[in-house]
């Protein structure tokens, strides 16, 4: 497996620490707003990474943060902090905040069929790790004690820009000086610990400290966290782009300051989404969350599709034109998927030479494309084909639900626009089958008096149906 590490500028071949396992640590959200849909492409492609290491053999140990204190309007440190925000902006507490908004997070990723990670550790469960990781930095001579923070003395660390590829000297030219009544020493310099003094006199979310009452800064929460559950090296850490300039240099400071070893051995940064062409903003008005996608009659998986028609590191443009289009692609190849389903048969019947080698080469052609730094638009080129193939359906069924492990559209439990829970399309009785599609042709022509009638038959047939903002859902009792 080979992927592009954004430390080395180059596509590397990819060995973990300690095969089988591999500690992979993903950036979380920080936890005071809506979840968008550029948050889902970012999420999407950090669990088609998870599962491609699956597929390729890994015990993946995947940790993921949650930000629900610290982090202000500006990464470097610079404003109000965002939960405090968030908290005027709903008139909640910054702790009613940050769990409408963790629940909001997750919900929205397992509707795009994202898996849960492994370890899901919040910033506020885990002060006295983020106090102890700054007690050594101090005790190493890396930070030191101002009136209103902690600050980690980026001069003190040789190499800091080494993931953005600037010195120091063209870094400073881009950003602000210090603000007044800081006692920075560098205008990179950042903080660990903010104390509950000054503009942050009246911060709601507030802990004991050898410095005094505070809160920990946004970029010592990441590597206090990642290092307790994945070590002091962790195989694989990845963000948005946005965090290639200010958090991840950040966190390669503070945390290889402390150990005096490699953090990160491979940094992978997914590039933005466009919405129309331009940068996402609620001024713009086009902020869109996956709520908003399913209230224009879409299914939360065609953005997944849609995402993966574009490689992680390349720009895509969100349009509902394209949306339309991947929700098209989408149920065609469910349909595929559902006709492959009808005509399977008992027996496996004896592969021909040609076709054998037909089966092995489409394996092979989509494990290389996934594992040649995640080309998924390739892979779903190869899926299709497979799919219109002629090899027998059994074959072309058990390739197909190889592939959609990595893929992640659940294709085999979809038809027609109606979900299974619990039986395959290939278990579902024919009879069954045919009332739900009566009744669906019921509903649109508005005959709840028919709808209701077949509703009764199918439970009478064992299936319970429920109606959804995404079709009915039919499980079996």
């Amino acid at each position: 497996m080979r992927i592009y590490n954004t430390l080395t500028r180059k596509i590397e071949k990819f060995i973990p620490l300690n095969p089988p396992k591999v500690g992979m640590y993903t950036c979380g959200q920080t936890v005071y707003d809506f979840t968008h849909i550029g948050h889902g492409r970012k999420y999407t492609n950090d669990d088609i990474l998870r599962r491609v290491l699956a597929n390729a053999g890994y015990d993946v140990i995947h940790v993921q943060n949650v930000t629900d204190v610290g982090h202000l309007v500006s990464d470097a440190d610079e404003g109000e902090d965002k939960l405090e925000k968030g908290a005027k902006k709903y008139g909640k507490t910054v702790w009613e905040v940050a769990d409408f908004y963790t629940n909001h997070f997750y919900n929205s990723l397992d509707k795009l069929n994202i898996l849960r990670p492994t370890i899901i550790c919040k910033a506020t469960d885990h002060i006295s790790e983020q106090i102890a990781l700054i007690k050594k930095l101090i005790e190493k001579g890396f930070a030191y004690d101002t009136p209103e923070a902690i600050y980690f003395d980026i001069s003190k660390f040789k190499g800091y820009g080494k993931l953005f590829g600037q010195n120091l000297n063209e870094k400073q030219t881009a950003r602000i000086d210090v603000q007044k009544g800081e006692h920075k020493k560098h205008p990179l310099d950042f903080v660990l610990w903010f104390k509950r003094v000054g503009r942050f006199a009246d911060h709601a979310m507030h802990w004991k400290s050898s410095w005094g009452d505070g809160f920990p800064g946004w970029h010592i929460e990441c590597s206090a966290m990642s290092m307790k559950y994945l070590g002091e090296t962790i195989d694989i850490h990845t963000g948005g782009e946005d965090h290639i300039s200010v958090h991840h240099p950040n966190e390669i400071a503070q945390s290889e300051a402390a150990t005096g070893k490699p953090f990160v051995r491979f940094w992978v940064h997914h590039t933005f989404l466009m919405v129309d062409g331009r940068k996402m903003s609620k001024s713009l008005n086009n902020f869109y969350r996956v709520e908003d996608v399913e209230g224009k009659g879409f299914e939360p998986l065609s953005l997944r599709y849609l995402y993966l028609t574009t490689h992680y590191r390349k720009q895509l443009n969100f349009t509902w034109e394209s949306l339309n289009a991947a929700q098209e692609g989408l149920n065609n190849l469910r349909k595929l998927c559902c006709k492959v389903s009808d005509t399977l048969q008992g027996k496996r019947s004896v592969l021909s030479a040609e076709k054998l080698t037909k089966i092995q080469v489409y394996s092979q052609r989509f494990k290389t494309a996934i594992e040649n730094d995640l080309q998924m638009p390739e892979a779903l080129a190869i899926a299709w084909e497979v799919a219109k193939s002629n090899i027998p359906s059994p074959d072309k069924r058990d390739l197909i639900a190889d592939f959609d492990q990595v893929l992640g559209f659940d294709l085999f439990n979809h038809r027609k626009g109606y979900t299974l829970k619990g039986v395959t399309f290939s278990e579902l009785p024919n009879d069954v089958k045919k009332l739900v599609d009566a009744r669906e042709t019921a509903r649109k022509d508005q005959d709840w008096k028919l709808s209701d009638q077949l509703r009764d038959k199918i439970l009478a047939s064992g299936y319970k149906i429920e109606d959804s903002s995404n079709g009915p859902k039919l499980q079996k009792i």
